[in-house]
């Protein structure tokens, strides 16, 4: 039996946290891996060792076995969690672990390689007699052959990266003129991400559910399945909300469904914690889409209805030990539901927000739960995946954990960065959704108009509680510099404040009603006004009473920016008052910016060409999805200033283009 004493994970963020959590309790030292950009995250404080593993380049850090099996021997680490993602389903790393004396927390090699390629599993699923979706998995890459399988599967189908998952090589193909292109950017998408450009190609099934099967196997043969969860709400083919169980699942449905992932498991003969996804249509047909050889992100909902705790099986399997329940024991409680809180702004089509953050106060009551990796003060930077937390909720019943989780999206306080709580909020409300009856179509049918998918100005309420912020602060300093807090003769004219939120700007307009420590004021912006009363402020939360009801906001004051938590999340303004004239002038309609900080691509144009509004100039890949940055003028390139390679920051300029004359 394999003894271990010090476990290594092989990851960073949230999930490095959560395995150390785990870890940690059952007795076991945990040491960190950390990039150079993450010497200031949270997993590399839980830690009780931390090791530096190179640049932040995930392939010259994260990515990179030697370097881990290197930090595991100078630490004396003799075990590693691979958390998921990275190297998680790298046959090569398990190898080497095996190599090299230290336990790997998860299957042998043989199941990686094999369950680790969509391609290879689905062909041993097919010998094995699981339903599996029409398509093509063969060995031939070429684009010569897929474009020819492609016309053979028919219309639409997705193309997927063989080796990976979270959305990224997956792409919608509706119509054969979209073909070449979606498998050039799946494939360099997939070579990118995770080493391997093979693709596979599968017929779309259309409004499925996705629902995915939790299997556990030990080293003596037992393997058993916990439960399923619904993965259907999807966006981009990555999962937005997930739960337990399924809100149409049927007894029946549930044993034919576990026995066919205990069967596909047990082909491999699997060890440790795995999950076996499906297709389900509305006839209660199913079809094996894939089998994740690792700990799933949204293991916290089956944690939560089954009562365990996965990553101490995880941890109990690799050390020899028999799996603690038999199938029979395994029940099922009650209802959990998760979100992923992402930097991205669902405004600007989910675009991964970097930045600072600047202040992170997550509410935690019961049956909330909160995975994490965030310390105020981190940098988010443009390398690794945007999602920074799970929220997770559990209730007696579906409505009761859906009620919890909206409430604790809300009250999820980030500043400093974008995050997609407001997003998540609206979507968990939807009534289609709250019925249970959503599917992977439901985001695209039933919610592509919701506000919080497209620019919101702030409301008079949020710029009066801003300028009256901007308000106190320069009454407080004038206060310590010897003059009237906020004294105004009673004719004189209101405090007036410019305010800037991005490239828009809005003017509020501040009658003082009455000075003093809980100053009492109005703002007029617009036709809007909006009376309101400071009571208390500390830098972190204000206290104002508006329209006799009394709340708290969340803030964040540097200077002359102002970040609050608003209805949409973090809402950065930044107090133009005193700019000077001229300082307004935007940049033209011709000109291309970096959305986010991220690396260059390519680049598919020249100085002196001439370019269609929405051709497609520069590939940026950024938090390990590439951006397609395209023209929004017709007219000629005038400058071209970035290069392929390139780090390039938010807002760069990257592409001038002279507009025709109209």
């Amino acid at each position: 039996m394999p003894a271990f004493h010090k476990i290594l994970i092989a990851n960073r963020g949230e999930i490095a946290c959560r395995v150390m959590r785990t870890a940690q309790d059952l007795g076991y030292r945990t040491v960190a891996v950390y990039s150079e950009a993450d010497a200031g995250a949270r997993h590399v404080q839980v830690a009780d060792e931390a090791v530096c593993i190179g640049p932040a380049q995930v392939n010259q850090s994260y990515l990179v076995i030697d370097n881990i099996i290197a930090a595991a021997k100078k630490t004396g680490a003799d075990a590693i969690h691979p958390g998921y993602g990275f190297l998680s389903e790298n046959a090569d790393f398990a190898r080497a672990c095996e190599a090299a004396g230290i336990v790997f927390i998860g299957p042998t090699v043989e199941a990686i390689h094999l369950m680790g390629s969509k391609r290879l599993s689905k062909i041993a699923m097919l010998e094995a007699g699981v339903p599996c979706i029409p398509g093509y998995e063969g060995a031939a890459q070429d684009d010569e052959t897929l474009i020819r399988e492609a016309e053979r599967v028919g219309y639409p189908l997705m193309i997927k990266a063989s080796a990976g998952g979270g959305g990224r090589g997956m792409r919608l193909v509706h119509d054969a003129s979209e073909l070449s292109a979606q498998i050039r950017t799946a494939r360099s998408e997939a070579q990118n991400a995770f080493g391997s450009g093979e693709l596979i190609i599968e017929r779309a099934v259309i409004r499925p559910r996705h629902v995915e099967i939790q299997v556990f196997g030990d080293q003596h043969g037992n393997i058993v399945y916990l439960g399923e969860r619904d993965c259907s709400v999807q966006r981009r083919h990555q999962k937005v909300v997930e739960e337990a169980p399924c809100p149409v699942m049927t007894p029946d449905l549930r044993k034919a469904m576990g026995e066919a992932a205990v069967k596909a498991a047990a082909s491999v003969n699997y060890v440790g914690a795995g999950t076996v996804e499906f297709l389900l249509d509305a006839s209660g047909e199913f079809f094996f889409l894939e089998m994740n050889t690792r700990l799933q992100v949204e293991h916290p909902v089956t944690e939560l209805i089954t009562g365990q705790d996965l990553v101490a099986w995880q941890i109990q399997a690799a050390a020899g030990h028999p799996l603690p329940l038999k199938q029979d024991e395994i029940t099922l409680t009650g209802h959990a539901m998760e979100v992923r809180l992402y930097a991205e702004d669902a405004a600007k089509n989910f675009l991964p927000q970097t930045g600072t953050v600047l202040r992170w106060e997550p509410e935690l009551r019961d049956g909330v739960r909160i995975d994490h990796g965030l310390v105020e003060g981190q940098l988010v930077s443009p390398f690794y995946d945007p999602m920074l937390a799970k929220v997770i909720a559990y209730g007696a019943t579906r409505e009761e954990a859906r009620r919890k989780l909206v409430r604790a999206v809300e009250n999820c306080v980030l500043l400093g960065v974008n995050g997609n709580q407001r997003f998540l909020a609206n979507l968990l409300s939807n009534p289609e959704f709250a019925a249970g009856n959503a599917t992977t179509a439901f985001i695209a049918e039933h919610f592509n108009a919701d506000p919080s998918l497209s620019p919101q100005a702030p409301s008079a309420a949020e710029l009066a509680t801003a300028a009256a912020l901007l308000y106190q602060a320069s009454a407080n300093s004038r206060a310590h510099q010897g003059e009237l807090a906020g004294w105004r003769s009673a004719g004189s004219a209101p405090w007036r404040f410019l305010l800037k939120q991005g490239e828009n700007r809005y003017s509020v307009a501040l009658d003082v009603l009455e000075a003093g420590s809980q100053p009492r004021l109005r703002a007029t912006v617009g036709d809007a006004s909006v009376e309101l009363k400071l009571l208390a402020s500390d830098g972190r939360w204000l206290t104002l009473e508006q329209d006799g009801i009394r709340r708290r906001v969340a803030y964040h004051q540097d200077g002359d920016t102002l970040h609050l938590y608003g209805q949409y999340g973090n809402l950065e303004l930044v107090d133009v008052t005193h700019e000077p004239a001229g300082g307004q002038s935007a940049a033209s309609s011709g000109t291309v910016k970096a959305p986010m900080d991220g690396a260059i691509v390519d680049v598919l144009v020249e100085e002196g060409v001439k370019v269609s509004k929405g051709q497609l100039l520069v590939v940026l890949e950024a938090m390990k999805m590439e951006h397609p940055l395209k023209a929004g003028v017709d007219g000629t390139v005038r400058k071209v200033q970035a290069s392929k390679g390139d780090q390039v920051k938010n807002r760069q300029i990257l592409v001038e283009i002279e507009a025709e004359e109209a």
